[in-house]
């Protein structure tokens, strides 16, 4: 088992025992399991699916940020995260069209990095939202 913390801005967001994390790095996807060899990675807006001994799983939008995993013990830093059941979906559209808008100006006062990774995230929770 893999005690896993999940940390935000606002504080503890979930503590779980998981049998798996499965993630994005900017390195790619990847599964994390019991006795993985330690590791610290930066981690992607993606979906983040945890599994227990039963099989029950969980899964999240998260907007990024960075997981550390030694000795079975995980902490995951991210600046927000949402459950599956939690997204607002017309939330998400209204945040993909407003990025696609930014993009599309492409005027001298636009942060196109910023903008940029604003589409990502929405894109990110439309699809766990209809998945």
């Amino acid at each position: 088992m893999i005690s896993l913390r999940i940390i935000t801005p606002q504080g503890q967001y979930a503590s779980k025992e998981v049998n798996s994390i499965h993630l994005t790095s900017v390195e790619g996807e990847l599964t994390l399991l019991t006795n993985h060899v330690p590791i610290f990675m930066a981690l992607v807006p993606c979906r983040l699916i945890l599994k227990d001994t039963e099989d029950k799983k969980w899964e999240y939008a998260i907007a990024g940020g960075f997981c550390h995993l030694e000795k079975n013990k995980a902490m995951l830093l991210t600046d927000a995260i949402e459950g599956k059941g939690d997204i607002d979906l017309e939330r998400a559209k209204r945040a993909y069209r407003r990025a696609r808008e930014r993009l599309e100006k492409k005027d001298s006062k636009t942060n196109m990095k910023r903008a940029n990774l604003a589409l990502v995230r929405a894109m990110n929770r439309i699809k766990i939202h209809n998945d």
